[in-house]
């Protein structure tokens, strides 16, 4: 796993940021930090990672902010936060009723190509507006996509706030309400980041 800092400028409070399958910091470039520091963790390939956990303790308030596949993954990490947001993902994001069906993340591991996995990421917005490609290589993609089958939820991990887009076309819309049992309460695809400025917004 994989670590950049968004912003670090010796604040108190940080925002930890888990991101999605295939990404890079280019879907929340935009998003303005205010008070916090942010760090982002990416790149699933490995759970193992250089950055120092301990070393954010130094924060006394510590924020998260886990989208798609990262709402899975930041739940295998033992980190005390004030608040915990989950946007377009479950703790099951690949299973035929809570997440992405079986059948289709197989066949797009099985049939996974350069185009490919430029139209998922297209995918991802709802029409194509705001859409940036990472800057990240194909092959590390692909074997990401295939790593993140081995993974499970720490299922007693517990998000306090829901975020669900109406256009979800990756991980269903309706499969996510049928996880956490609430409706729908933004619009967007399952890239809604274009949506907000500010990261305080998602908290």
């Amino acid at each position: 796993m994989k670590y950049k800092w968004l912003n670090k400028k010796d604040n108190k409070k940080l925002i930890i940021f888990f991101n999605g399958w295939g990404m890079d910091e280019c879907v929340v470039n935009h998003l303005e930090p205010d008070n916090y520091d942010v760090i982002m963790f990416y790149d699933y390939n490995t759970l193992q990672t250089e950055f120092d956990l301990k070393s954010i303790n130094i924060y006394p308030e510590k924020y998260l902010i886990a989208w798609s596949m990262g709402v899975m993954t930041a739940t295998l990490f033992d980190i005390d936060y004030v608040s915990k947001t989950a946007v377009n993902g479950t703790l099951k994001p690949i299973d035929d009723k809570y997440g992405i069906p079986n059948k289709i993340y197989n066949l797009t591991l099985k049939g996974f190509s350069p185009k490919g996995a430029e139209q998922f990421i297209k995918n991802m917005y709802q029409d194509f507006s705001g859409y940036i490609y990472p800057k990240r290589e194909f092959e590390n993609q692909k074997t990401e996509l295939e790593a993140l089958t081995h993974y499970q939820a720490n299922p007693n991990f517990k998000y306090n706030r829901i975020i669900i887009s109406a256009c979800d076309k990756i991980i269903p819309t309706k499969n996510q309400s049928a996880f956490w049992g609430i409706e729908p309460n933004t619009e967007g695809g399952h890239a809604p980041f274009n949506l907000f400025k500010k990261w305080s917004e998602l908290l």
